[in-house]
């Protein structure tokens, strides 16, 4: 995961790309650099670690231009180090900066090679910085040269080009991985975020899949992937440059849970196009570790346990391999068995937890065949000390109640749900179909979120309770787990959570008309089952609240309550799909109740400590 930032302008630019970086520093944390075109000839400053050493070295080597382009890096394909940091360059003045993985990058470098050309790192980029000036050479037009390179190219890129022989453009294109243009006056900008250009515009233009662009001073020109002129869409954004924090919104919490379509979205992209996984997201080992696997164990706390506990179900069901799943304060304590070939498997929001850390540096030691670390924060312990990483691209999480965080877990999970099931058993069919519902994944939690106001009316129903039952079945029984949780963190009301099933084993003796009852139904195998769990909430007189599927056949009546989620949702979405409302009822109740939203009490983001 990278952040890459570029301008054309009038006026120096370094500023520009250095507040761009700043802002996208979430994005990669191991090395930065810029490139820009001063007095005619490419100018290059790169160093290894966060954005502030970039800022020293060009405090003491300062570089100026009207055009450039800058980058801030977590490395996939080549080690944290100068030479491997972007840009990277080529012969006569070519610079690229590249977010993205580059599947066929050594059949690539093996034919550059050939044609004499001379490789200084061990990244996937060089390669198409090469590429682009072979075909510059014959086609004689940087535009072309670009369009030409990225048709040979597979998987995933976001990719910003400047040359010394045309400094009157930059040239950027969209593959699997998000672009913004950015609209100033006489200046324009490109970026892999929306957020590192608001001190310089709010008006913006996304590129497409396939989509190379021509960014001028005064002109924007995008050609899809048909080659044809295509009319992208200005849109104003409605964050200022300072939108810090809350924005529009009155929480973090809040602002949070609102931008989980979007952090899913960018969890996603690099990861998945036409109906594929690139593997190599997990790291470059990752396709032969993943074809070894025959078990998987998870360790995690908290929220991140929930999200463990989904995938459990996930890769049972779809890769038919046994998944055990720990909570790490206690997995360090029970001396488990290792079964041969089995995969650890870390997640923690911040990287830092240090129960989480512990198991992992426990396990290192105990015949695991790798250990892979799903985490928020590239820099952190939990990465540095994994094989292999995905990251999760929730950007900063300030609340304590942890939403956006969740989410982008279950996507990752899910993610490496579809990458164990290539090597067990799913066709290219049934990958192309997981992947298409990942997809759809975005706009799904879009139209969850739509239920806020009614959300925010039945909160009032909550605020005065002191006790909830949170209820699921199967892989919504982790959502339930999670639902209860977030309202205990930031309400204070005592809430627990049970598989529908148990309730007659005990739970169903705490039910009374003071207990309101919440349930999440999607219309799933299990349905009918938990229909019946339901009737016997009933007979004792409790109050149901019914998350359910428009088609689950659930009717609203004296006592129950029936909120309809979204259509068409299956069960492999259904898990962060529902959790969204949970999440807005555990909030409103907060609000209403008058706790600390963001920062509730006894509790702390990032638990660095046994």
């Amino acid at each position: 995961m990278c952040g890459i930032v570029g301008a054309i302008a009038e006026r120096n630019i370094v500023p520009v790309l250095m507040e761009g970086l700043r802002r996208l520093e979430y994005r990669g944390y191991d090395s930065a650099g810029l490139a820009v075109i001063e007095s005619g000839k490419l100018v290059r400053v790169r160093t290894v670690g966060k954005v502030r050493m970039l800022e020293e070295a060009l405090d003491s080597t300062p570089a100026g231009g009207r055009v450039g382009i800058a980058h801030t890096r977590w490395a996939t394909h080549g080690v944290p180090s100068e030479r491997n940091a972007h840009p990277h360059v080529s012969l006569g003045g070519i610079a690229i900066v590249h977010n993205g993985i580059i599947e066929n990058h050594e059949e690539l470098r093996e034919d550059l090679k050939r044609r004499g050309y001379r490789f200084d790192s061990e990244t996937d980029t060089e390669v198409v910085a090469h590429r682009i000036h072979y075909h510059l050479d014959t086609l004689g037009d940087l535009f072309k040269a670009v369009r030409a390179t990225v048709a040979e190219l597979e998987g995933a890129y976001a990719l910003a080009v400047v040359s010394e022989q045309d400094p009157e453009r930059l040239v950027a294109a969209r593959e699997g991985c998000p672009v913004v243009i950015g609209l100033g006056v006489e200046e324009n900008f490109v970026a892999s975020d929306v957020a590192a250009l608001l001190p310089v515009t709010r008006r913006f233009q996304f590129l497409e899949e396939g989509d190379v662009a021509e960014i001028r001073r005064r002109a924007v020109r995008v050609i899809d992937r048909d080659g044809n002129i295509a009319e992208r869409p200005v849109r104003e954004s409605e964050l200022s440059a300072d939108a810090a924090e809350k924005g529009p919104f009155r929480h973090f919490m809040l602002k949070e849970i609102h931008e989980q379509p979007r952090a899913v979205a960018d969890t996603l992209a690099e990861r998945v196009a036409n109906g594929r996984l690139f593997e190599a997201a997990f790291g470059p080992a990752a396709a032969d570790v993943f074809k070894r696997v025959a078990g998987v164990h998870i360790v995690a706390c908290g929220t991140s346990y929930h999200a463990a506990s989904v995938a459990r179900y996930f890769i049972e069901q779809i890769c038919r391999i046994p998944c055990a799943v720990d909570i790490a304060s206690e997995y360090r304590y029970r001396n488990p068995l290792v079964p041969p070939n089995s995969l650890f498997v870390t997640i923690s929001q911040s990287g830092e937890t240090a129960d989480t850390l512990a198991a992992l540096r426990l396990a290192r030691q105990s015949g695991y065949l790798s250990a892979l670390a799903i985490c928020n924060v590239p820099e952190s312990s939990l990465v540095r000390e994994s094989e292999l990483v995905m990251l999760t691209r929730a950007g900063p999480e300030i609340g304590v109640a942890s939403t956006k965080a969740f989410t982008t877990q279950l996507a990752a999970l899910s993610m490496l749900t579809v990458a164990l099931a290539r090597h067990h058993g799913a066709d290219a069919e049934r990958e192309h179909g997981l992947v298409t519902r990942l997809v759809e994944l975005p706009a799904l939690i879009e139209k969850a979120l739509t239920l806020d106001p009614l959300i925010h009316r039945l909160a009032e129903r909550f605020a005065e309770k002191r006790h909830a039952l949170f209820l699921g079945r199967g892989a919504l029984y982790p959502i339930a787990m999670e639902g209860a949780l977030k309202l205990k963190e930031i309400s204070y009301i005592h809430a627990e959570s049970y598989p529908a099933g148990e309730l007659k084993h005990g739970p169903l003796a705490l039910v009374d008309a003071d207990m309101p009852v919440i349930a999440v139904a999607p219309n799933n195998d299990l349905l009918e089952k938990l229909k019946s769990n339901l009737m016997e909430v009933r007979a004792r007189g409790g109050e149901l609240v019914v998350f359910a599927d428009p088609e689950a056949g659930m009717r609203p009546s004296d006592g129950v309550t029936v909120i309809e989620m979204p259509k068409h949702v299956t069960w492999f979405q259904a898990p962060a799909v529902y959790t969204v409302p949970l999440q807005l009822l555990a909030y409103h109740v907060a609000v209403l109740k008058g706790t600390d939203v963001d920062q509730p009490r006894n509790l702390a983001k990032s638990v660095t400590v046994e």
